[in-house]
């Protein structure tokens, strides 16, 4: 773990700046503020200059947000924990692009804990494949692509090519439409949280996230339901009713 953390601050309100200085000094002192900057285009030059290890970024400034960054660099040498006011997208974008926000008004728990995992990962590559879903993700309002962690490494999955996603136990399985599947560790709750807009999907059974997308047919007395390839999903018959009206509400 690095004895300190260089770090540098942009919001254009001075007022948040001056507290998340303060936060950091008093409650996480292994970061060191090299700067503090009120927009964007000053604050790409102070990290050419001064080369931070991590940049708290608000996202709502004037002129630039925070997330247009991505259009400033070729490759990121630093890690990036956004600040934003409460927006249900906005977070929803931040957790399916695996980048580290906090919100305001700040809390020091979730503070310290964000500082502290980001001092166990400073080593780790910066993706600016992930800041660009961000970016796509925030602008157009829409969840089309989400990062995951196969085997230690975080890919993208197009959201279109999902079939279902099925529960095992406090992980989850993605089922995609070229018959792979992958393992990940969030619960099947996240994503019916992160899918909650989209129509397509459809929890149907305590373990199953469908997309209706891919609904071959579905046995009413075995309350099974096929999928693409070849894959057969459970119906709790709690859910019957609800999912026989979303079928025909989406055709």
């Amino acid at each position: 773990m690095a004895p300190h953390i260089n770090a540098i601050i942009v919001d254009d309100e001075e007022s948040a700046r001056n507290v998340l200085s303060k936060l950091l000094h008093r409650f996480c002192p292994k970061i060191k503020v090299l700067g503090t900057y009120d927009n964007l285009i000053d604050a790409v030059e102070g990290i050419k200059l001064q080369q931070p290890q991590v940049v708290f970024l608000d996202i709502e400034m004037p002129n630039y947000m925070g997330f247009e960054i991505v259009n400033f660099f070729e490759s990121f040498s630093f890690h990036i924990i956004f600040i934003t006011a409460y927006d249900r997208f906005a977070i929803k974008a931040f957790e399916i692009s695996a980048f580290d926000y906090l919100l305001k008004p700040i809390d020091i728990d979730r503070l310290k804990n964000t500082v502290e995992k980001l001092d166990r990962r400073l080593d780790l590559e910066v993706s600016k494949e992930h800041l660009d879903l961000l970016s796509t993700t925030l602008l157009k309002d829409e969840i089309t692509k989400i990062s995951v962690s196969d085997r230690g490494y975080k890919k993208l999955i197009v959201v279109d090519k999902i079939i279902a996603i099925e529960a095992q136990e406090s992980y989850c399985k993605i089922h995609l439409k070229d018959q792979q599947a992958i393992t990940v560790s969030h619960n099947l709750k996240h994503y019916e949280s992160v899918f909650n807009e989209d129509i397509r999907f459809f929890r149907t059974h305590k373990s199953w996230l469908i997309n209706i997308s891919y609904l071959i047919n579905y046995s009413k007395s075995r309350l099974e339901i096929n999928l693409n390839s070849q894959l057969k999903a459970k119906l709790s018959k709690y859910k019957k009713q609800e999912f026989e009206h979303k079928l025909v509400s989406i055709k």
